[in-house]
């Protein structure tokens, strides 16, 4: 069985991608495993100018420490109107500890003067084995920012969202829709293919 380090503490991403593999043709012959499984796993500081430079060095430090296979993602919400914003900065919006719905508030606050709400999630996987960047996959989903949140399903921005051809936020939608069509599942699909296609042609293909 392959073994692939996730480089992230946040169990709803953890959770999002194995139930993905689980899903794909290749279950059973992957497994997910955690940070919090390898012992002295350090903090990895994410200082990249762009989703992509984020999960390159989260990818890349997390295999070189672990000596094996790992991939990370680096993800976050772009608003049109706000020029871009948060980006990269996502997580840290409206203050380090701020919570989402903070951050939401926050959000939601700085557009009430625009009619443009149109946004982007945007998902960057870099897959690197024992601290080589093998390959980068980038996902995105277009919508617009809802005017108030809106459900309970999800985690982050999902209950502002409301993506392209539907009338509901990924809050509403529930994990069902949401691992079809959001950025994440959209770029992991690409990183799976890519680990699907290598399992094909090495019969004893393992990182660990």
């Amino acid at each position: 069985m392959l073994q692939i380090l996730a480089a992230t503490t946040n169990k709803h991403k953890i959770k999002e991608f194995q139930a993905m593999l689980d899903a794909s043709a290749d279950s059973g012959r992957v497994c997910i495993i955690s940070p919090d499984t390898i012992r002295g796993f350090p903090e990895i500081i994410e200082n990249g100018n762009s989703f992509e430079e984020n999960a390159r060095i989260k990818a890349g430090q997390a295999a070189r420490y672990a000596d094996m296979a790992a991939f990370a993602d680096d993800s976050g919400l772009e608003v049109k109107a706000l020029g871009g914003a948060p980006g990269i900065y996502s997580a840290r919006y409206a203050g380090e500890n701020a919570t989402y719905p903070e951050k939401m508030a926050k959000l939601l606050a700085e557009l009430k003067n625009f009619d443009d709400r149109r946004a982007r999630f945007v998902c960057v996987i870099a897959l690197a084995y024992r601290g080589d960047i093998v390959e980068t996959f980038r996902g995105e989903v277009t919508g617009t920012i809802a005017p108030e949140p809106r459900g309970t399903e999800g985690f982050g921005y999902d209950p502002i969202f409301i993506p392209d051809g539907y009338d509901k936020t990924f809050g509403e939608l529930g994990e069902e829709v949401k691992s079809k069509l959001s950025h994440r599942a959209r770029a992991f699909a690409l990183a799976a293919d890519f680990v699907h296609r290598e399992l094909q042609t090495m019969d004893d293909f393992e990182f660990v």
